[in-house]
């Protein structure tokens, strides 16, 4: 499958793109490329991630909200709502901004960003799009008695913590898991796209049981969609779209990774050159192909089902659009 750049009826470019639609028993129903390659699924991982907070009782203890569960799942756009939801969690853990150990970088909302710079102020720990994951760690560390110092290193018991969630919900053992360092400094996983579509699949399967650690942070996702992700972003617009039947998370270097919990397939995909541009496009061919959007959600992500790419003039000067299909154990799922 790949995602196409066309302008004046010539394709000028083509992203290859490899996917994954698994059940929870992690057998594959639908594949494009190959669809067992191993990538660092990074931001995909977080909802994996926020688990264990609500494992350990973190939200009874110290009255989180579902907002504050969501932003925890988050890769945000440092909108003024997403800032005000981390601060409250810092606030809950007896925490500050000084505590989180991410970097600083601009708001990936772009009037978020104009305005701080209209300010004079620049960019701050908390505006980092995983502040809000590094804001639940730090609670995890707090609630289980761990000293939060340090928590984004591989040897802190937060990140043996991430790590055993990985492996608990792909199946694959700690030992055979590849690790690295994520963009904002925490540990981040490389694994086969089957697994992560698979996991999704399992965790969506998990959370049919109300009232489970899965269906707490599915909820919590699927109610809040802004606190996912935020203004013009897809993860909040498919959750939006189908009202949290789908729900998406945006992973960094052309990863999307979800489930559909109607179907209780989960999915997973790769644009293999990283492409951003691409990896939104796919997603909704994705979804497409496997008929997991009905009119409505459908037409609400048109923007995304062929995108245009604007000159400096804004004018519409190309298209982007997802070509090809997907391989299945039944049919083929073609658009």
């Amino acid at each position: 499958m790949d995602v196409i750049l066309t302008r004046a009826g010539l394709v000028e470019s083509r992203h290859r793109v490899h996917m994954a639609v698994a059940d929870p028993a992690g057998q594959l129903a639908a594949w494009a490329g190959a669809p067992d390659l191993i990538t660092f699924i990074r931001s995909a991982a977080k909802p994996f991630q926020a688990l264990p907070l609500v494992e350990e009782g973190v939200p009874e203890v110290l009255g989180l909200t579902e907002e504050e569960l969501a932003v925890c799942c988050a890769s945000h756009g440092g909108e003024p709502a997403h800032l005000e939801r981390v601060r409250s969690l810092l606030t809950r853990g007896g925490f500050t901004e000084e505590d989180l150990e991410c970097g600083p970088h601009p708001p990936l909302n772009r009037e978020a960003a104009r305005q701080l710079a209209a300010q004079g102020e620049p960019p701050s720990r908390i505006h980092n799009n995983c502040s809000g994951k590094h804001g639940g760690m730090l609670l995890l560390a707090r609630r289980m008695g761990w000293d939060p110092r340090g928590y984004r290193f591989r040897d802190h018991p937060v990140q043996q913590r991430m790590m055993a969630e990985v492996a608990r919900w792909t199946g694959i053992p700690t030992q055979r898991v590849r690790t690295g360092v994520d963009g904002c400094g925490v540990l981040c996983f490389a694994l086969p796209l089957s697994a992560l579509a698979g996991a999704f699949a399992r965790f969506a399967h998990a959370a049919s049981r109300d009232g489970s650690g899965p269906s707490v942070i599915l909820e919590a996702m699927a109610r809040h969609p802004f606190q996912v992700a935020g203004t013009g972003r897809l993860c909040t617009a498919v959750m939006e779209a189908t009202d949290g039947r789908v729900v998406a998370k945006l992973g960094a270097e052309g990863v999307y990774a979800g489930v559909d919990r109607r179907s209780g397939l989960g999915f997973a995909l790769k644009v293999e050159d990283g492409a951003r541009r691409a990896c939104e496009v796919a997603l909704v061919g994705l979804l497409d192909r496997m008929e997991m959007l009905d009119g409505a959600s459908g037409h609400g992500l048109a923007p995304w089902r062929e995108r245009s790419v604007p000159n400096t003039l804004g004018e519409d000067a190309a298209t982007l659009a997802c070509v090809g299909s997907l391989e299945s154990t039944g049919e083929r799922h073609v658009l």
